[in-house]
């Protein structure tokens, strides 16, 4: 069974070679995405059903090199929800893609790229060592980098050259970090490192642990590492932001809830919390300012990592199963939503507020597809970014970190502005008369509809399913904040 935790990694790494090979056959090139996705998506599946039944994580050990500097692949309660979340969207924007217009029809690089970005991702949430984690990255940045810049136009090359600067500096600072890590304790598993980290002297970890949280915060864009997000995203193809919104910064912030649960437990919180609430309110005031829907949408990646790192801030099992249950509710929900932007720009040729009006009388079902991500963004009940928030605020009050609190019962609200401001300007008014008030959807408008309405409808489940999922959330909690394994258990092959 431990084989079976190389795959969602092996699978769309072979998809994407085969996918090249095929690059001339966009219909058989579709098809093996598609394929490789699944596979991916049901060997997710198959972990998470054998994490459950065995309730220890799945290891898998590469190369046979010795554990200190050896290469695992760890598959817990927190892993395999990152994987099953991540295979299912990359699936929805797979089919997603099928239906843009034949102008918007990207190179052949594209369905490779997809899985590659998948592939990387899946890597990320699997790594067992420091290093894993860091060629993670890598991968993940490869190709985003050629997604982000692939109709080469100038915004694109614009925007993708600041994102390729400041990512290669956090690759630096991450790879420092690795070094620095390695040369105190003699090893870079995750097992191993708290024991070895916690006999270190307080100033070298510390040290240790703010290079860590700065490379992670680089990539998960939290403040005052987060400007060069809202310019670098909206350039991309909406498939392609939907992805980066979802996942991408979702990514850091795992390696944060890593960094705060197994390698430095209960550090720095007082800056963390400084850190959050400036990134809450920075991204969302930087979303009411503007009048683009990509663009406000943007701006909210932001803000809603401020309330993770929140979260994190607080600390102990209530906080950190909170937190996990809001970044399971964000990945549907900020994905669908930039879904949502990608069908009014194919159908309408702008995303701009200014030049859209009552497109709820256009498409009575793109205004649901909008309102119900929308209202579980600003966390209205009975909706899950609702039940995510209140386990936040719960936790926070009960800790005493009330400042906190307030702050995010703020940040709630002004959110809710923001999207109040995109569906009286987008949505409600007079519907235009004009040509340019929209085309025909066709075929391909109906298939990106649909792979919409099934992330949404996902988006509802999450909050049907509130119940079971936050309980799932509270065993996940107490597994990375008490892990019930010895560190020689994991680390010896």
């Amino acid at each position: 069974m431990n084989k079976i935790v190389v795959l969602p990694v092996l699978v769309p790494l072979l998809g994407a070679a085969i996918g090249l090979l095929v690059r001339r056959w966009p219909a058989w090139q579709r098809a093996v995405t598609f394929a490789a996705l699944l596979a991916a998506l049901a060997s997710s599946i198959a972990l998470l059903v054998e994490v459950e039944r065995t309730d220890l994580p799945v290891v898998a050990w590469l190369g046979g090199w010795e554990p200190r500097i050896g290469i695992s692949y760890v598959a817990d309660r927190l892993s395999v929800l990152m994987l099953l979340a991540t295979t299912v969207t990359m699936v929805v924007i797979a089919a997603f893609s099928t239906g843009e217009r034949p102008d918007d029809r990207r190179p052949a690089v594209y369905q490779p790229l997809i899985l590659l970005l998948t592939a990387g991702i899946c890597a990320a949430f699997l790594a067992g060592d420091l290093f894993h984690l860091f060629v993670a990255f890598e991968v993940l940045l490869l190709a985003s980098y050629a997604l982000l810049t692939l109709d080469s136009d100038r915004p694109q090359i614009r925007s993708g050259t600041t994102y390729v600067v400041l990512n290669t500096v956090e690759s630096m600072v991450l790879l420092t970090a690795i070094g620095l890590v390695y040369a105190a304790c003699g090893t870079l598993n995750l097992a191993d490192l708290p024991t070895r980290l916690s006999e270190l002297d307080p100033g070298l970890r510390t040290g240790l642990h703010l290079l860590l949280l700065v490379a992670f915060g680089m990539k998960a864009a939290v403040f005052p590492l987060c400007f060069w997000l809202p310019d670098a995203y909206p350039t991309a193809p909406s498939p392609v932001t939907a992805v980066f919104a979802g996942l991408l910064t979702k990514v850091g912030v795992y390696a944060l809830i890593r960094t705060q649960t197994l390698l430095f437990p209960g550090e720095l919180r007082p800056l963390l919390g400084v850190v959050a609430v400036a990134t809450m309110l920075i991204g969302v005031l930087g979303a009411i300012a503007q009048n683009d829907i990509k663009r406000i949408l943007s701006f909210h990646i932001v803000s809603q990592i401020g309330y993770m790192v929140a979260g994190l801030a607080i600390g102990g099992v209530a906080a950190i199963a909170a937190t996990v249950f809001f970044l399971l509710h964000q990945i549907p929900t900020k994905t669908s939503l930039f879904l949502v932007d990608g069908v009014i720009q194919r159908d309408h040729g702008t995303s701009r507020l200014d030049r859209l009006s009552g497109l709820s009388h256009r498409s009575g079902l793109l205004a649901v597809l909008f309102l119900i991500p929308a209202l579980s963004l600003a966390g209205l009940p009975p909706f899950s970014g609702f039940i995510a928030k209140l386990g936040i605020v719960t936790a926070g009050i009960g800790s005493g970190d009330y400042l906190l609190t307030a702050a995010l019962v703020a940040g709630s609200l002004l959110t809710l502005v923001s999207m109040t401001k995109i569906w009286t300007n987008a949505f409600w008014g007079p519907r235009l008369a004009d040509e340019a008030a929209g085309r025909p959807a066709g075929t391909g408008g109906m298939a990106m509809r649909a792979a919409t309405a099934g992330l949404v409808t996902i988006v509802v489940a999450i909050a049907l399913a509130a119940g079971p999922l936050y309980r799932y959330c509270e065993r996940l909690a107490e597994d990375i904040t008490h892990p019930a394994p010895t560190s020689q258990e994991l680390a010896d092959p």
